[in-house]
């Protein structure tokens, strides 16, 4: 997938105008294609590398590629954080993408739905697009029917982020983003940094950083989808999922938290022993049919320990997932609908790939009893996700 990729100097900083822009940027249509299924043989030596990927918005467009010493490589933008592509082998050794992702700028300013992107200020859902704090009633921006959804119009998946590549102990790139006071309805200038990290051991890192002004809700997380068979013709109803969890929080129609936290057990939703997805995916309710809830995670504090994980026999691979969040949101794919295809013509359908985003929950701003996502001024916002692949 990635080729002719020219090496970068170490220590070499990429720095971007930050600045916003206007709603209208969807100027393309969502016809552009994906893949999880493009194998690649070149060899790449271990580090990061970098090419230049288009321009968006007067500010220049880079991937970075992080590959270890097992091959194994990562592709991320600095184009709303987004992972392009997370190239790992199978049982029997042939490699291929195990996310969704485009192999050019043009498929992501279609505004696909966060394919491997970067979102905030807020992820996932706040009610009725409206939060109060400190006696002020806040305003956002609905993008989800009556709802405001992972930042809003122009989230952090849809701006050009400053970079910072680096080689040291292992290859990483950080991204920073200054979010102004009142963007998409939001308090308080938030200054975000985020890092990624490849190990050897085949762990992506993600780590979170933020600082503001005025106190704010912050809830950041990837919204990679997975497919851990690298083909999209598989759905991913086969594979197999352990979360750590022993309640979830149930949702409306609209997907908003009703506030209980409710016990997984004798439900469709617990995943505390190991289940194929689709074994009683239909028991779900709602439509369209599948998942995406939130689940409470049994780890106690801010410690860094595995939520989730998913088998697939068919390619033999495993893929783990820490973190230091309360929760992480499991999704299907449910409104995939086949009008995005790969690079090879497949549709991209519903149930094909999955998305385990880590996170605080969704609507906390208005919850109460769950625990909070705001950001005061001297606090530091920070977080831990990693995503680690192996095959069995």
């Amino acid at each position: 997938m990635i080729k002719n990729i020219q090496s970068l100097a170490l220590g070499i900083l990429f720095a971007g105008v930050l600045a916003s822009c206007s709603n209208n940027s969807n100027k393309n249509e969502s016809s552009d294609s994906t893949s999880t299924t493009n194998t690649t043989t070149t060899t790449m030596k271990t580090g990061i590398q970098q090419k230049d990927w288009g321009e968006y918005d007067g500010k220049k467009v880079y991937l970075y590629t992080l590959t270890n010493k097992n091959g194994v490589q990562v592709s991320i933008s600095n184009y709303g954080g987004t992972i392009t592509s997370f190239i790992a082998p199978d049982n029997k050794g042939n490699k291929s993408s195990i996310v969704l992702g485009f192999d050019n700028l043009k498929g992501y300013l279609a505004h696909p739905p966060y394919f491997g992107a970067t979102v905030g200020r807020y992820g996932n859902r706040i009610a009725n697009g409206k939060f109060t704090l400190d006696g002020k009633t806040y305003t956002l921006a609905k993008n989800n029917g009556k709802n405001a959804l992972h930042g809003g119009l122009k989230g952090f998946d849809k701006v050009v982020w400053d970079a910072a590549p680096l080689n040291e102990n292992t290859p990483s790139v950080t991204i920073n983003y200054l979010s102004k006071d009142g963007e998409e309805g939001y308090p308080g200038n938030l200054k975000v940094s985020i890092t990624f990290s490849l190990s050897d051991d085949n762990g992506l890192k993600i780590e979170y950083n933020a600082e503001t002004d005025k106190a704010t809700p912050v809830n950041l997380t990837n919204h990679s989808y997975f497919n851990l068979t690298g083909d999209v013709s598989n759905t991913i109803l086969n594979e197999t999922l352990m979360i750590d969890a022993d309640k979830y929080t149930p949702v409306d129609t609209t997907l908003i938290p009703t506030g209980e936290l409710k016990p997984v057990k004798g439900t469709p939703f617990d995943f505390t022993t190991p289940h194929k997805i689709g074994e009683r995916i239909d028991q779900v309710p709602g439509k369209p049919v599948g998942y995406d809830h939130n689940f409470v995670l049994n780890k106690k504090g801010a410690s860094f320990e595995k939520a989730a994980e998913v088998t697939d026999s068919l390619s033999g691979r495993k893929l783990e997932v820490y973190t230091t969040q309360p929760g992480i949101q499991f999704y299907t794919g449910n409104f995939l609908d086949g009008s995005i295809k790969t690079d090879d013509g497949k549709p991209i359908n519903q149930h094909t790939a999955l998305c385990l985003e880590t996170q605080h929950f969704p609507d906390s701003p208005n919850q109460p009893a769950f625990p909070s996502t705001i950001l005061k001024p001297g606090e530091k916002y920070h977080t831990e996700t990693m995503y680690k692949v192996s095959v069995q």
